[in-house]
C-alpha cells in the first residue's frame, strides 16, 4: 500500500444528513468539484431520488455516473486540483453483487488505490451494521461486506464522520 491517503469517508444512516455533509466538506476542499454517482436507477422512485439529488447539489459539479468500475472512474479524474465525493459506497457494493463480482477483491483494490490518488475523495456510504441481523444470506453478505469496506476504508482514511440528524461526529483525523 501506498503513503496515508488524504481521504474522508462519511458514514450514516438513510437520511442521515451524510450526503449534504460531504457536499459541504467538498466545497471547502476545491473549486474543481467531481461527483461520482453510483447509483443505477431501476425504477421511478429511484430516478427521482437521483434527479434530486442533482437538484439538490446545485452548479458546479461534473458528475460521473459509474455503478460498477470505480477504482477505473477514479484513476480517470484523479488531478491533485481536484476534490471527487463518491455517493455511495454502499449502492457500490449492491452493484457489485448483482454483478456477481467478487466484492472482497473490488473493495481491496479500491482501498489500495485511494492512498495513491492525487485528488482528495470524500466518501459516502450507509452505515447499515447497526441494526438487527438480516433475515436471508443475500441482505447479511450485504452488510458483511459493507462492514468489511468501511473497515478497511477507515483504516486508511485522514478523517472518518458519522452522521445523525445532520450532525456530524468526527471519529477521526
Amino acid at each position: 500500500m501506498a503513503g496515508p491517503s488524504s481521504s474522508i469517508l462519511v458514514l450514516g444512516g438513510a437520511r442521515s444528513g451524510k450526503s449534504r455533509f460531504a457536499e459541504g466538506l467538498a466545497i471547502d476542499c476545491a473549486a474543481d468539484r467531481h461527483y461520482v454517482a453510483t447509483g443505477r436507477a431501476f425504477d421511478a422512485e429511484m430516478r427521482d431520488r437521483i434527479a434530486r439529488h442533482r437538484s439538490d447539489r446545485g452548479d458546479g459539479w461534473t458528475t460521473h455516473e459509474e455503478p460498477v468500475d470505480l477504482v477505473g472512474q477514479l484513476r480517470q479524474i484523479d488531478d491533485p486540483s481536484r476534490v471527487v465525493l463518491v455517493d455511495c459506497l454502499t449502492l457500490w457494493v449492491t452493484n457489485l453483487m448483482l454483478e456477481n463480482q467478487n466484492v472482497m477483491a473490488r473493495s481491496a483494490e479500491l482501498a489500495a488505490f485511494l492512498p495513491q490518488m492525487k485528488a482528495r475523495v470524500i466518501l459516502v456510504s450507509n452505515e447499515v451494521g447497526l441494526g438487527i441481523v438480516p433475515e436471508n444470506r443475500m441482505a447479511r453478505e450485504f452488510r458483511d461486506h459493507a462492514g468489511r469496506l468501511h473497515q478497511q476504508i477507515a483504516a486508511s482514511a485522514a478523517e472518518v464522520y458519522f452522521i445523525a440528524a445532520g450532525l456530524p461526529l468526527k471519529m477521526k483525523g
